[in-house]
């Protein structure tokens, strides 16, 4: 890590935890940074120092695919910057079942912020991201799907914090469970 900082990769508020370290060894190698919640606010300080919209949406993003892309390419588009909030592998668990995650968190993690679309993503062990949410307290507050957006988690704390709720629709046939069910087949 120090021969790192050294060479200048690390550096201004990028963070690469150790953790994280293992998926990826050089953080320059990122375009998004990956952030522990402990130094989240320090992340929403720096944003916060200049004008601009932060967009924050979450999931698990297991087996990233063209539908997530597109999703998080159109979710860029409504502000400057664009926080993801990604489930760790206990609480995917949690949501999707003990055979979930397929690709650990570190690695979704990496992917993300390999994404140019992608500022930041932090990793979160609640089965909602209600408590992030309010910590973050984004300008847009995105989910994909066929939700209503007052049936969002977050939909109250955002608003009322004068912030706006988008549900922007999935890309029809992409999605995980579809892609393992294929794997499945194939065998």
């Amino acid at each position: 890590m120090d021969r790192l900082k050294r060479q200048g990769t690390i550096t201004g508020t990028g963070f690469f935890p150790d953790r994280i370290r293992g998926a990826l060894n050089y953080r320059s190698q990122l375009l998004g940074e990956i952030h522990e919640e402990a130094e989240l606010e320090h992340w929403l300080l720096a944003f916060r120092q200049k004008p601009g919209k932060l967009v924050f949406t979450n999931g698990c993003f297991d087996i990233l695919h063209s539908g997530h892309v597109d999703y998080l390419q159109k979710a860029r588009l409504l502000g400057d910057a664009l926080m993801v909030g990604l489930n760790n592998d206990a609480s995917v668990r949690k949501l999707k079942g003990n055979s979930r995650p397929i690709v650990e968190e570190n690695s979704r993690a990496s992917v993300l912020a390999a994404l140019r679309v992608v500022d930041a993503v932090i990793l979160f062990g609640e089965e909602t991201p209600a408590r992030l949410i309010e910590k973050v307290l984004p300008d847009v507050l995105v989910k994909g799907g066929d939700y209503r957006a007052e049936e969002i988690v977050g939909y109250q704390t955002v608003t009322r914090n004068g912030g706006n709720v988008k549900v922007l629709p999935f890309l029809e046939g992409h999605s995980t469970s579809s892609i393992i069910e294929k794997i499945k087949e194939q065998g």
